[in-house]
């Protein structure tokens, strides 16, 4: 019972400091009544922003591809401070499939919505068809994925209940899969949002025209009119659409409503149109920034024309005045952890469907990490599943990590990582009774290319078990990655005190359709001997001038 009660402690101690966390390295709100784009300064993809039943409760969710736990939910008051409060799904699939790091599949541009007291979720997976979850509390428990309609290549749905009480399902298609794309069809689903009850009929074409490209679509209905929102044009250079029509299945007629115009914001779209209680009206975009993946902005839109005119005149704003809202909470997505608590915290995912040797939270205050069995270890990391990432928070930040690396066998090896198509990792690895300090680096790991190793220093061991039975030697370090301009610089540290540049400067890359992650990586080649692991004692991520401080 005494261990129970502080377990629930620890629990109810990191919600709490989760609900008040603020990021040191980027926080939208200027304090002043504006805030500053992006809103979220991460790698939410295709968000998607629903209005909960009280009004004032948004939920934004986006994609996450093979990353598990899937499908993040954000939650705000006003659209500008979020935090994450949960997940839909634990795992994709068929497992057989998602067991391994899926590169680019699963979870494509999902939408929520709020429907008669329940919450729900459709994406498409590009493999398998549009999916569903649904349920009261979206902070809580998600229910098993249902499949609403079976098919490849059916990417980007979203539902609209209408007036009466009939359900509609918009949907694009994924090239790749299907070998046509560039087209928006519509169908009627049956009344409950489970199942198809009429075959698809296309309501736009984009093919040859400006508008190529035309996918992530939205579905809405405001004064009569049926409104599809969607992108066109390409994720880098393109724009947002909205179409109108009297009727579900059209004809519809469009308008570009945003556009990159003169800005630095490229390629605005794909997101979510949100009508508050106050009579505002907002819509929620991605920037592709590249190897920082797709981060979220806010605009305010304006309906005066007939038309949702986005952002200031068609074109993105920076800065703007803040929606109004009850609510003066500063609150950002949380990236620092101390590993304090019995649950991993929110920002986390696997790059793979979760198995307990991957690694778990304990109650000595670390997050361990156990090596992951490959042959191929020592060649690249690509398809290892139990890597323990987040996004990347801003452009510039300091991740800092205390570590202790615990080595059983010949050629283990852990530590701190940036994974995209290329990476490159800072890792402790066992070499007879010592440790060897490592950069591991590879480019177009998604092509096969193999990674390079170079050595930084042999390390003697930090402790070593007195046990004559399977005994470990073991390494404590403190480990830093800077990030600027897209660049990674490592660096060590025995004390945490004086740390020592190492390694070479590494130039970040985007993951398949996602950003760059960072966190943690333990890996062997040998598929015999006793796991060792990484002891995780905490990260956290600053600016570079508040290093001195901490």
């Amino acid at each position: 019972m005494r261990r129970n009660l502080t377990l629930l402690l620890f629990a109810s101690v990191a919600l709490v400091l989760q609900a008040q966390y603020r990021s040191e390295v980027w926080s939208p709100d200027n304090g002043d009544g504006t805030y500053t784009n992006p809103v979220i300064n991460a790698d939410y993809s295709d968000p998607d922003v629903c209005v909960g039943g009280d009004g004032e409760d948004y939920y934004l969710t986006a994609s996450s591809f093979q990353c598990i736990p899937g499908l993040p939910i954000l939650h705000s008051r006003d659209l500008v401070n979020w935090q994450i409060v949960g997940h839909a799904i634990s795992e994709l699939l068929p497992h057989e499939v998602f067991r391994s790091p899926a590169h680019g599949m699963g979870v494509w541009a999902p939408s929520i919505r709020y429907h008669n007291g329940e919450y729900y979720i459709y994406w498409g997976d590009p493999d398998y068809g549009v999916m569903m979850v649904k349920s009261s509390d979206p902070s809580g428990r998600w229910s098993e994925p249902v499949c609403v309609v079976a098919g490849r290549g059916l990417i980007d749905a979203t539902p609209l209940w209408d007036d009466d009480g009939r359900c509609y399902l918009v949907n694009a298609y994924a090239n790749s899969r299907s070998k046509f794309a560039s087209v928006i069809a519509v169908r009627e689903l049956s009344p409950d949002g489970t199942k198809a009850i009429s075959k698809p009929v296309i309501v736009f074409d984009g093919n040859g025209t400006e508008n190529r490209t035309c996918e992530g679509p939205k579905f809405y209905k405001r004064d009569g009119w049926y409104w599809i929102m969607c992108p066109a044009g390409g994720v880098p250079t393109g724009f947002q659409l909205a179409m109108r029509s009297k009727s579900p299945f059209g004809p519809y007629e469009h308008k570009v409503v945003l556009s990159q115009g003169k800005t630095t914001v490229n390629g605005p779209h794909q997101g979510a149109w949100v009508h508050t209680k106050y009579g505002e009206d907002w819509f929620l975009h991605f920037q592709d920034k590249e190897a920082y993946g797709r981060v979220v902005h806010l605009q305010p839109v304006d309906w005066s024309s007939g038309w949702p005119i986005m952002g200031k005149k068609g074109t993105p704003v920076l800065r703007w005045n803040k929606p109004q809202s009850s609510s003066t909470v500063v609150v950002n997505p949380v990236e620092s952890d101390e590993f304090s608590a019995p649950t991993l915290g929110l920002q986390w995912q696997w790059h793979a469907n979760y198995d307990e040797t991957f690694g778990m939270p304990t109650a000595l205050g670390v997050m361990r990490v156990f090596t992951y069995k490959s042959e191929h270890a020592e060649q690249t990391l690509w398809d290892v599943p139990n890597l323990l990432l987040q996004k990347t928070p801003a452009d510039c930040f300091v991740a800092t990590a205390k570590l202790r690396m615990t080595a059983k066998a010949e050629g283990q090896m852990g530590g701190l990582i940036m994974m995209g198509l290329d990476y490159s990792a800072l890792v402790l690895k066992r070499v007879g009774q010592e440790f060897q300090l490592l950069q591991l680096t590879c480019r177009q790991a998604d092509k096969g290319k193999p990674q390079d190793a170079k050595l930084i220093a042999t390390l003697k061991p930090t402790h070593v078990d007195a046990t004559d039975y399977k005994p470990a030697i073991h390494k404590d370090i403190y480990m830093r990655m800077r990030v600027a301009d897209g660049k990674v610089r490592f660096s060590w540290s025995a004390d945490g005190k004086k740390y020592a540049d190492c390694g070479d400067v590494f130039m970040m890359r985007e993951g398949k359709w996602i950003g760059a992650k960072f966190g943690f990586v333990a890996v062997e080649s040998s598929v015999t001997s006793d796991r060792g692991w990484v002891d995780a004692d905490w990260i956290r991520v600053t600016r570079e001038d508040a290093l001195d401080e901490k």
